[in-house]
């Protein structure tokens, strides 16, 4: 199964620092607006339409991930149907494309631009320091002065309890997880989920063994990309091979390729989904749902245009937590009777753990507070 170094995550900073003149990704795309300057609520009533607009640039794994670019954008649709702000996104085809994306929202008048993912970290910088005046927001990384608000989330904390809810699951004590690339907002993910099996193991006295990540040394199963659901798809079923059963894929549009490999497995294995709950973002394979790791991408983004709009904008980061419900895990849906009361009682006894400080996660990738 492929490996990417860690020398391959440095490697993409410095290729952003050097495309600021590279083509642009896919047209803009501006929402629908409605003609008598007001838009629909979720209840129905009309939200004034102001003078404000939320732009967005995905990253490399698209609009319709079923991940963290599609809940960065339904945050920017709950903008529009609530505070009446025009909408719009760029698509990244390639990491190539961030800086001049960033660059044409600047050009064209938007009040917040939101950056998508870890990866536009470099390009959102150099976009920053060029546009001063300009309000950034920057979804899985860091604030940066004075102008870019980082939207974080300690995804280490949730998938802790992904991890233990997999090793209280699994019937053939093998569990995986892999990821896109070696990126604290993905490898994050796969340190909590280790150390929520390791835990699980400790006190029940077992030996659930985890394939794909090694909390320690910071490497494993890492496909190279957000956008191959081919890859995703040979992975699991190399994974599935060796007796693994549960899989927490963190790869974008790649996991999904994780979900059908499952899914046609005819019940050999079920899947952990990362960001929003898959049995809704990707009900195509919603069968194979155990739960999902999630994080609340989309109050963040709604929060951050919210602001913005109303003056208000800030460079305080947020981070996600179990505590103020920023991550957590999903319901089981269609697994709700097949996982046992004890385990749901001990996952919620873990979670209290964690937020009280008993449990200390101890991933270096986990956000600063």
């Amino acid at each position: 199964m492929r490996r990417v170094s860690k020398v391959t995550a440095a490697a993409v900073g410095v290729t952003l620092a050097l495309t600021a003149t590279a083509a642009c990704g896919s047209k803009p795309k501006d929402d629908k607006k409605s003609d008598s300057g007001t838009s629909a609520t979720p209840g129905g009533t009309q939200a004034t339409k102001i003078d404000f607009k939320a732009c967005m640039v995905t990253d490399t794994g698209g609009i319709d991930d079923r991940s963290f670019n599609a809940s960065s954008w339904a945050g920017l649709q709950q903008a529009k149907q609530q505070l009446g702000v025009d909408v719009k996104y760029i698509t990244s085809k390639t990491e190539n494309d961030y800086v001049p994306n960033l660059n044409s929202l600047v050009n064209d008048k938007c009040g917040l631009i939101v950056a998508v993912g870890g990866l536009m970290a470099d390009a959102t910088k150099a976009a920053a320091s060029t546009h001063k005046d300009q309000k950034f927001a920057i979804v899985d990384s860091a604030s940066i002065e004075p102008n870019v608000q980082g939207l974080e989330f300690n995804t280490a904390e949730a998938g802790f309890l992904g991890g233990y809810l997999a090793a209280g699951y699994s019937k053939s004590g093998k569990v995986a997880t892999f990821g896109a690339l070696p990126i604290p907002p993905v490898t994050v993910f796969m340190d909590g989920y280790v150390q929520g099996v390791k835990y699980y193991n400790q006190t029940k006295g077992k030996n659930v063994q985890v394939i794909g990540w090694d909390d320690v040394k910071g490497d494993g199963s890492l496909a190279g990309k957000f956008d191959s659901p081919a890859d995703g798809e040979r992975i699991a079923n190399d994974f599935i091979a060796q007796g693994a059963d549960v899989i927490m894929p963190v790869a974008g549009q790649t996991g999904l390729g994780a979900a059908s490999a499952v899914q046609k497995s005819g019940g050999k294995a079920s899947v952990i989904w990362v960001d929003q709950d898959g049995y809704e973002s990707a009900s195509q394979y919603k069968s194979v749902f155990l739960s999902t790791v999630t994080k609340d991408i989309k109050d963040q983004v709604f929060n951050a245009v919210k602001a913005a709009a109303n003056n208000q904008f800030t460079t305080k980061a947020t981070i996600g937590t179990l505590a103020n419900d920023g991550v957590g895990l999903a319901p089981f849906h269609d697994f709700e009777s097949k996982v046992p009361a004890d385990l749901k009682s001990e996952l919620t006894a873990v979670k209290g753990d964690i937020v009280s400080g008993k449990i200390k996660i101890t991933s270096k990738n986990q956000p600063k507070s």
